[in-house]
């Protein structure tokens, strides 16, 4: 929706909101027009939808999160209880990463990075080495979600160790997109070890116990 607007000039503009649609009308492009007629009754679809699945996903987690307080000390949920706790990680984040890699007997780091799928790929030949980018022959789901947390953790998590790690990074030239992986890793790591012997990452902000 914002790539739509963007191309009659409008920018600023936040169709996630939910008072969105009720603006549509006023909107002006940057000829000082209002929207055309198709793309209005287009953009007041897309932003129902948006709608739909908003109250879907308020549905989900409101279940997700009773059926935690039904038993939150027991088994996988302990594990989701906890990482939940960390500021960045919602319900349905810390559920996937429990469930699918978190609870699982891996015997060390390189084995839980190597199950999302976060270990490189490196080319040998002779006394020449290079790397050819992620091995990708881990849990795809995983390491998508990891990547999105990771982005996430930058903007909640300014204080942690982590996040100053990649900070300094990037401010010495190194890509970003590297870079995030690179992070993503590293907090698969941190997070396995929080919910494994309870070690918290350093500077990590965690929510109060209810």
């Amino acid at each position: 929706m914002k790539g739509a607007l963007a191309r009659l000039g409008i920018r600023g503009f936040k169709p996630e909101l939910r008072r969105a649609p009720k603006k549509l009308p006023d909107l002006r492009t940057s000829e000082g027009q209002p929207l055309p007629p198709n793309m209005l009754e287009e953009m007041r679809r897309d932003m129902a939808r948006l709608a739909v699945v908003r109250d879907q996903i308020t549905t989900i987690e409101k279940a997700r999160i009773a059926q935690l307080e039904q038993a939150p000390a027991s088994g996988c949920n302990a594990m989701v209880v906890l990482l939940a706790r960390v500021i960045g990680v919602g319900i349905e984040t810390a559920d996937m990463l429990v469930h699918e890699v978190l609870s699982r007997n891996l015997r060390d780091r390189r084995a839980v990075a190597r199950y999302a799928g976060l270990t490189g790929s490196p080319d040998e030949s002779g006394s020449k080495r290079r790397e050819k980018g992620l091995a990708k022959a881990g849990n795809a789901r995983v390491r998508r979600g990891l990547i999105q947390l990771a982005w996430r953790f930058l903007r909640f998590q300014k204080n942690s160790e982590l996040t100053q790690w990649f900070q300094a990074r990037a401010a010495q030239g190194a890509r970003k997109t590297t870079m995030i992986v690179a992070l993503a890793r590293k907090l698969l790591i941190a997070l396995w070890r929080l919910v494994t012997v309870g070690e918290i990452p350093m500077g990590v902000t965690l929510r109060p116990m209810n």
